[in-house]
């Protein structure tokens, strides 16, 4: 009879004061998939294989489905260990790198274009600030302040994949060869320049998607510190 009637108590007392879901266990699975699939992203951009993009967009569609939990969850949450809009704010800007990936493997593809050193480094520098903000997502419950370290890693990993598009670009629009040729009226010169030109379009619009990619990165590590100043 006790415990029948303690079962009853706890059931009812569950129904007031819900017990609180585990965001930043939520948050982590989240930080865990993306890095999965940027390590991943990295492998396509070193190599343009076709299997590695199909992961990569099948990796977005299950983070996708991720946030869509978190967000339910959120929603009926009774209590949150955190301010409700950043962990909201959490779980976007985590989507959104994902998201960037997946449309970058598009282009490729669509553009028909073989991915080069420059955009498997800035894939690299997002992987590492992925894993960056993994790692600042996985103190917070324990050591905000110590979080901080790898939101200001994440951030950093913008500022360098910055510097490597800026070289990515200074080096795609040297057409030196393809100006003289024209110049001295080579053979096809005018059809090379012509499928020059084309190229340096195709590439500078998956370098820039590259470089937005790393934007997202940074936009998550701002949040990141805007939470860790919260808690700390």
């Amino acid at each position: 009879m006790g415990s029948s009637s303690n079962s009853v108590v706890t059931r009812i007392v569950d129904r007031v004061f819900p017990r609180m879901p585990d965001f930043y266990g939520l948050i982590n699975l989240q930080c865990d998939q993306l890095c999965r699939a940027m390590e991943v992203y990295v492998q396509f951009m070193e190599t343009g294989d076709a299997a590695a993009g199909e992961r990569v967009r099948a990796m977005e569609k299950e983070g996708d489905e991720l946030k869509a939990r978190s967000m339910e969850i959120l929603n009926r949450a009774f209590a949150t260990p955190m301010d409700r809009e950043d962990i909201y704010r959490a779980i976007v800007t985590l989507d959104e790198i994902l998201n960037y990936a997946k449309t970058a493997v598009r282009e490729v593809e669509a553009l028909e274009i073989k991915p080069d050193e420059h955009m498997a480094e800035m894939a690299q520098l997002i992987y590492e600030g992925t894993r960056a903000l993994r790692d600042g997502y996985a103190m917070i419950s324990t050591n905000p302040k110590g979080a901080d370290v790898h939101a200001a890693a994440a951030r950093k990993s913008e500022r360098r994949t910055e510097k490597v598009y800026r070289g990515a670009l200074k080096s795609l629009f040297h057409a030196g060869d393809q100006i003289e040729a024209l110049r001295t009226k080579a053979e096809d010169a005018e059809v090379n320049a012509m499928s020059y030109v084309i190229e340096v379009f195709k590439r500078r619009e998956i370098y820039r998607h590259l470089s937005n990619g790393a934007d997202r990165v940074e936009h998550a590590a701002s949040v990141l510190h805007d939470i860790i100043v919260q808690i700390a």
